[in-house]
């Protein structure tokens, strides 16, 4: 399985393994950021050699990608907590988005994958039913009356999420000229969004 080395205590298991080479590079990265950060440099911190490293992730931006999506539960956590603050299912929509775009690209982890050019891998992940589905648990979370908005299934927050999803990304990739502040954005997607979540009693 690749285990020589790993400091004379090698992993029991490929996916142990893994998980440690993500917690090492995790750790590279911590110490001397992504642009210093090697595969020579991983593999050392990990205790093992380049072509173990290489079993388990061909190139360095694989592990880049496994180090952001470790980060996602964390940022999720946070975004949710900044979201309870908001009472309105139209507020949380709008500062959902304005949470993502002024957020992801300072993640020490997630921002790792636009940091590192891999923006269309990012763009693909955030776009998978399982990233709708996990974005709709956290509205799903939040103290809205959502049903009072006419949202009362489980397929209408995974559509919510989806679009407000897609919004945030295409903020985020391709930023309006001049920049946007935070009070500007929060009242463009207030005038188009907010209509459709507007409390209806």
């Amino acid at each position: 399985m690749g285990h020589h080395g790993w400091q004379g205590n090698p992993p029991g298991t490929e996916d142990e393994a893994r998980r440690r080479i993500v917690e090492a590079a995790t750790a590279c990265i911590d110490r001397v950021g992504l642009a210093k950060t090697s595969l020579s440099d991983v593999a050392a911190e990990a205790g093992v050699t380049r072509q173990t490293i290489y079993r388990y992730f061909p190139r360095l931006p694989d592990i880049l990608r496994a180090v952001a999506l470790a980060g996602v539960d964390e940022f999720t956590g946070r975004m949710e907590r900044h979201l309870a603050s908001f009472g309105s299912a139209e507020e949380a929509a709008v500062e959902s988005v304005v949470f993502a775009v002024r957020t992801v690209p300072h993640e020490p982890y997630l921002g790792l994958l636009l940091q590192a050019g891999e923006a269309d891998f990012f763009t693909t992940e955030v776009t998978t039913p399982l990233a709708f589905a996990f974005g709709a648990r956290i509205l799903r979370n939040l103290p809205v009356d959502w049903p009072a908005v006419g949202v009362t299934t489980d397929e209408d927050l995974q559509g919510l999420a989806e679009i407000l999803m897609r919004l945030f990304l295409s903020f985020l990739q391709y930023p309006s000229t001049p920049p946007l502040t935070d009070d500007q954005l929060r009242a463009l997607v207030r005038r188009w969004i907010g209509p459709a979540l507007r409390d209806m009693g």
